[in-house]
């Protein structure tokens, strides 16, 4: 049940997990960006330090939980956190926030403007996915409200860490706000939950589409080329180009309510 929250349903997680296996990406090393990457939550929710290797720059993609595990790892790395960087509100992404925000008071939160009803609801997102009240707490899910955001990502807006420049992709669909960071130089995309190995994000959660999440894929995602490395919220990295050619969202081959 706690894998539901990033996945667009029964067939797609199931598409999902065999793509996974059968086309594995093997990420190659880069000299200037660093990527430090902490699996956490029962939903194995990504969260990834991305850093400068010229400046120790660093921003903090999706804390959802553990945040003294990314306090330890930056410091072993040597990095200085300027930024929580928000790819989207849910409770897997932005469970950590206020933990962080508290080690590192200095570092701004970052998210989209049509995603901060969601952010300003986290502690009611476990009710979402129908998980009772009194499990929350054993769970880690009793969140307290959220510190306010510092700062409002802009579509089309560069955002610069060290040496690195992110452009900031507006994506709607999982959530309404939801973004994408893209270093072209790298040629590395940060995409939260709207792609994955093998699948898509679920649109059934409040403020999702699906229309949206299939428009943002084809005119802001494949546009990018297929050489692109796609770092998603769950799951292995895959490229941009082995999701054209296989992701049967993407496709053509899978259509939603046909195998229900």
């Amino acid at each position: 049940m706690l894998k539901l929250l990033s996945g667009s349903g029964f067939v797609s997680r199931s598409l999902y997990f065999l793509d996974a296996i059968a086309h594995k990406f093997t990420v190659p090393d880069e000299a200037e960006m660093i990527i430090e990457e902490i699996t956490v939550t029962a939903f194995q929710q990504h969260t990834r330090i991305v850093g400068c290797e010229q400046t120790h720059a660093a921003i903090c993609v999706d804390p959802g939980d553990e945040a003294e595990r990314i306090v330890d790892r930056l410091a072993q790395r040597g990095l200085q956190l300027q930024a929580i960087a928000l790819t989207h509100a849910h409770m897997d992404h932005v469970g950590g926030v206020a933990a962080l925000k508290q080690l590192c008071p200095e570092a701004e939160i970052i998210l989209h403007r049509a995603d901060e009803p969601l952010y300003l609801g986290l502690p009611e997102q476990p009710a979402w996915l129908g998980i009772p009240r009194t499990q929350w707490r054993a769970l880690g899910f009793d969140y307290a409200a959220p510190p306010k955001v510092d700062r409002y990502w802009q579509d089309g807006e560069t955002y610069t860490v060290g040496a690195l420049s992110f452009q900031v992709l507006h994506c709607p669909g999982h959530t309404p706000g939801h973004v994408v960071l893209f270093e072209p130089r790298e040629r590395k995309a940060f995409v939260g939950d709207c792609l994955f190995a093998g699948s898509i994000g679920r649109t059934d959660l409040p403020g999702g589409s699906y229309e949206q999440l299939l428009d943002s894929l084809m005119h802001k995602l494949m546009p990018l080329g297929d050489d692109v490395v796609v770092y998603s919220g769950h799951g292995p990295a895959t490229t941009i180009g082995q999701e054209r050619r296989t992701n049967p969202f993407l496709t053509g081959a899978y259509t939603p309510g046909r195998y229900l």
